[in-house]
């Protein structure tokens, strides 16, 4: 489990692509001095596992159909990545509960800088939109982020960025035409279900 609070921005160093699967080695100094192998972290919102570390790096295998269904297939050397390692049971909860399951990619619309703020306006996958409210939780490549607004007749969503996030993570180079991960907030998806299976229990 993750909180959407970025705690490193590492960089893709290298990538080896085979015919059912890839792996990546992402430069992350402050990232591997907490990491394990094995350990769980999140790259751009995906939950990968660390299968090597060194002093600086540390190395993932994505599956195929991970590179399919996020925005990882999209990375090169040299690419900018948000990482988070795994949540500790004994720290505070600063974002919201994010697993790492990416529910789909969105596009991004435009990237409008402020004197401070940034507006970031994208297009969801419409399947998505249903679980998404204003003022609620929606993570991007990774990060906790509260909506601001949404437009359900083109699945448009708009979030602001504070300088500390423009600072500390990738979303600040991310221009129209772009791709982001997208994982919604999963207690949306419980309660969906819940009564999907009460109506057909007749409760």
């Amino acid at each position: 489990m993750f909180t959407g609070l970025i705690t490193e921005l590492g960089t893709v160093q290298g990538i080896t692509r085979g015919e059912s699967s890839a792996v990546f080695t992402i430069t992350a100094p402050q990232s591997v001095a907490g990491l394990g192998l094995g350990d769980s972290i999140a790259v751009n919102g995906v939950c990968l596992t660390a299968t090597s570390i060194t002093d600086d790096c540390f190395t993932a295998d994505v599956m195929v159909q991970t590179l399919k269904l996020t925005s990882l297939s999209e990375l090169e050397v040299g690419s900018p990545v948000n990482l988070e390692l795994a949540a500790k049971l004994d720290m505070r909860m600063g974002g919201h509960i994010v697993q790492g399951h990416v529910d789909g990619v969105a596009t991004v619309v435009a990237h409008t800088p402020g004197e401070k703020w940034a507006q970031l306006d994208l297009t969801m996958p419409a399947e998505l939109m249903k679980y998404v409210v204003a003022q609620g939780s929606i993570t991007l490549d990774g990060v906790s982020l509260t909506v601001g607004a949404l437009d359900d007749a083109t699945n448009g969503v708009s979030v602001w960025l504070i300088p500390e996030t423009l600072a500390k993570t990738n979303l600040s180079a991310k221009k129209a035409g772009g791709l982001v991960n997208v994982e919604v907030d999963v207690l949306a998806k419980y309660v969906e279900r819940l009564l999907k299976k009460g109506v057909a229990g007749g409760n």
